[in-house]
């Protein structure tokens, strides 16, 4: 640690000296344990059939209120949970509506996708696990509510801790991502070239506080915490990254966001070790961003929100339904006998779904959150028209399904396809889903100011 100290003793004045345009700022941190205190089914993996045996990492939520120079507010809740489904983000938000005064716009709800974590009350995964017995239903019922409740009250403790800071932001890079579509991980080992695309952007925030200590750290990257299936509650690797950083920087808390990494993995995986290597790894290229150069924030942030209406092609046929709930996987079959039993009582099956959008300009940096498990595509897309330092967030506010580029909608597979029914969706995305997707984020980042690169040129 004496190197680290006397590192910063020569990088600390010129990084003021560069920051004081947004010394108006504030910021709050609180975070709060949720690791399960009993025994519960564990979310990510059909395969597992029985709940948690114990605990390789505690589990967190993390709140990051910030306050700009004309009292406008905005939150980063990062957890380390699979997702946050649709009733539970509405519940949390409206509770902070009530206490705070704050909208949608104003709440960014990130899960970190960690298939380490509980079965999370209201899940649209719910059918993938076995039958849950009536113990096991009211755990996960008496968990979700007591994790609302957690989240709410660390929020509103954040809030009231406001104190003035300045913040910086900037990319760094890590390759611990391979594209899982276009890589097999059985021939891993004998490839000498991986096929993309890829973006490996560690994106992170570095809030500083009036006597030059970090306050926060938030820092997110595009790749499924998969690394681990066993029966142990962990954050995988973001989870390793977070106590890495907080162990590096004392008093600091380290918020891991996660980005459009639906289609990524981290490989190898399956061991305990890898998963560690891999959360160091991460948590290194934060390390060496936080020390280069940032960019000075100005205290300025704009936020929007809206959920538009996401198409979904023509429904499952009744034939089809019938032959997955006949034949198919146990997990489809409930999923496929519950539309056949929608069909026959006369209702009309789902044909879209209220999808969340989000922009927030800080300080000129923009930020965009997409719902779902977002495929990288969206990523590049966006940050080719808004800039390459832009911070893209999927697994936001509502986890309801893979979103695939309108190239993975027509090559199919898992993305693309196939987990549609798993997320309890009676059909395929329709190809209009990139448009509409796009043009819910270019009328939000009008609204905030995020102007495209080749209007800045």
């Amino acid at each position: 640690m004496k190197r680290r100290s006397f590192c910063y003793a020569f990088v600390i004045v010129p990084f003021l000296a560069g920051t004081i345009l947004s010394a108006d700022w504030k910021a709050g941190v609180a975070k709060v344990n949720i690791t399960p205190q009993e025994n519960m089914w564990l979310a990510g993996y059909a395969g597992r059939n029985h709940a948690s045996e114990g605990v390789l990492l505690d589990l967190w939520a993390k709140a990051l209120v910030l306050e700009d120079a004309d009292g406008n507010h905005g939150v980063l809740i990062t957890a380390d949970l699979l997702e946050f489904p649709k009733q539970l983000s509405d519940r949390i938000r409206q509770q902070l509506n009530d206490k705070l005064g704050w909208d949608k716009a104003q709440i960014i709800l990130n899960a970190s996708h960690t298939h380490s974590g509980p079965v999370v009350l209201h899940s649209a995964l719910s059918d993938m696990y076995l039958p849950f017995n009536t113990q096991e239903k009211e755990k996960i019922d008496r968990y979700g509510h007591q994790l609302e409740q957690r989240i709410v009250d660390m929020v509103v403790e954040a809030s009231q801790s406001l104190e003035p800071v300045t913040l910086a932001a900037a990319n760094g890079i890590a390759r611990v991502q391979v594209n899982r579509r276009n890589n097999a991980e059985g021939r891993l080992t004998s490839l000498t070239e991986l096929k993309g695309p890829n973006d490996y952007a560690v994106p992170v925030l570095k809030v500083t506080d009036a006597s030059g200590q970090i306050k926060a750290i938030a820092f997110g990257y595009a790749c499924h915490p998969t690394v681990l299936d066993i029966y142990l509650w962990s954050g995988d690797y973001p989870g390793f990254a977070q106590a890495e950083l907080e162990k590096w920087y004392p008093g600091t808390t380290a918020l891991f966001f996660q980005g459009a990494g639906a289609d990524m993995n981290p490989l190898p995986r399956r061991s305990i070790p890898l998963a560690r290597q891999y959360g160091i790894t991460l948590a290194a290229a934060v390390d060496r961003t936080l020390q280069e150069n940032m960019k000075a924030l100005p205290a300025t942030l704009k936020t929007a929100y809206k959920e538009v209406a996401l198409p979904l092609d023509t429904p499952y046929s009744e034939d089809h339904l019938a032959e997955i709930a006949q034949n198919g996987p146990n997990h489809l079959k409930r999923y496929a006998q519950r539309f056949l039993d929608q069909i026959q009582n006369g209702e009309t099956l789902m044909r879209s779904y209220p999808y969340p959008v989000q922009a927030w300009n800080i300080g000129g940096w923009p930020l965009f959150t997409l719902g779902g498990e977002l495929t990288l595509g969206y990523a590049i897309e966006l940050k080719q028209k808004y800039g390459e330092d832009t911070f893209v967030l999927g697994f936001t506010n509502d986890v309801m399904g893979y979103i695939p580029t309108l190239t993975i909608l027509k090559e199919g597979g898992y993305e693309g396809a196939t987990s549609q029914l798993e997320y309890g969706l009676p059909g395929l995305w329709a190809p209009e889903i990139e448009s509409v997707i796009y043009e819910a984020t270019d009328e939000l980042a009008n609204q905030t100011g995020i102007v495209p690169r080749a209007e800045t040129n």
